[in-house]
């Protein structure tokens, strides 16, 4: 008897080791990801603008981080005495004009660095839908509570999105690009305006696959919305995927793109993970001493094979 509709991926051509850097970018599935094979060890960057869900903004941070160019005072907005960013999420701010630059300069610079050797650009795509500011026309990575008569909200067509990633795709063939579409609904529109979203943004993608071999496509949409059809894999307000979703999700990218080094590497740093979060009644036992010695041992060897890959 079958209870579920699996979801059929494909072979990759590529898998993810130890040695490669990675940079998340895009909405808060991204950040679920990163966050899981950073704290795997993996060598990771997740979303230095913060959270990005639409493909605009995204495109925008490619540009920052290939070109290096620097933030400037026009690039931050006043929200009563707090100055934020057009370009960051809404934790990028600060009661310092000064501070905000060179905080966001700061880091645009490590990123910057840090994409330039990446091996693997993991992109989340969350939305067709941007806020373009009405008194300069430029698209904000978030609208920061402001009052929305500023803003003119634009639905993005399928060869916008292509336009928009074509560029750093073509000037960077030795990277390989792995898109996804988050499986956070937004349900703002509503199902069906939800639908027409995620599919504008997935009709764009296949034609990245197409135009480019370095594009690869994890369908983590729709291992959500088929695979694990059913609200006990959401969480609260039945829009997010749950932790144990997240998890299972994160098993299969495990599974289908991570070389089988990465995969071995993973259980011991798993296990490793678990013991670091122990916390001994008796921390002056026998028994503890001898789980400590254990821990240590482990983490010798992980750091031997991480530093031999």
């Amino acid at each position: 008897m079958k209870l579920q509709t699996k979801i059929e991926i494909e072979k990759y051509p590529f898998k993810i080791s130890y040695s490669d850097k990675i940079l998340f970018l895009g909405s808060c599935f991204a950040n679920e990801m990163g966050t899981i094979m950073k704290r795997l060890r993996f060598k990771v960057l997740v979303n230095p603008f913060g959270v990005l869900y639409n493909p605009a903004s995204i495109s925008g941070a490619l540009e920052r981080l290939t070109s290096n160019r620097q933030f400037l005072e026009s690039d931050v907005i006043t929200d009563g005495d707090i100055y934020k960013s057009l370009y960051h999420s809404s934790e990028y701010a600060s009661m310092s004009m000064e501070e905000l630059i060179a905080n966001n300069n700061r880091l645009l610079g490590e990123a910057s660095s840090h994409f330039k050797e990446s091996r693997w650009i993991v992109v989340t795509l969350g939305t067709r839908w941007i806020y373009r500011l009405k008194s300069n026309g430029v698209v904000v990575a978030n609208c920061h509570k402001l009052d929305q008569g500023k803003f003119n909200r634009e639905a993005l067509s399928v060869d916008k999105v292509v336009d928009m990633f074509s560029p750093f795709i073509l000037a960077n063939p030795g990277k390989i690009w792995l898109f996804t579409v988050s499986p956070i609904r937004h349900w703002k529109d509503g199902a069906h305006g939800n639908q027409l979203s995620k599919a504008t943004l997935m009709l764009a993608v296949e034609k990245l696959q197409i135009r480019f071999s370095n594009v690869l496509y994890f369908p983590a949409y729709e291992i959500l919305m088929d695979e694990l059809r059913d609200y006990r894999w959401y969480s609260e307000d039945m829009i997010h995927p749950s932790q144990f979703a997240v998890d299972y999700i994160w098993e299969l990218l495990k599974e289908n793109l991570t070389d089988e080094p990465a995969k071995e590497l993973v259980k011991d740093i798993n296990k490793l993970n678990l013991m670091s979060n122990h916390r001994p009644l008796f921390p002056e036992s026998r028994n503890f001493l001898t789980f400590n010695k254990e821990r240590k041992e482990i983490e010798r060897k992980v750091e031997e094979k991480i530093k031999n890959l």
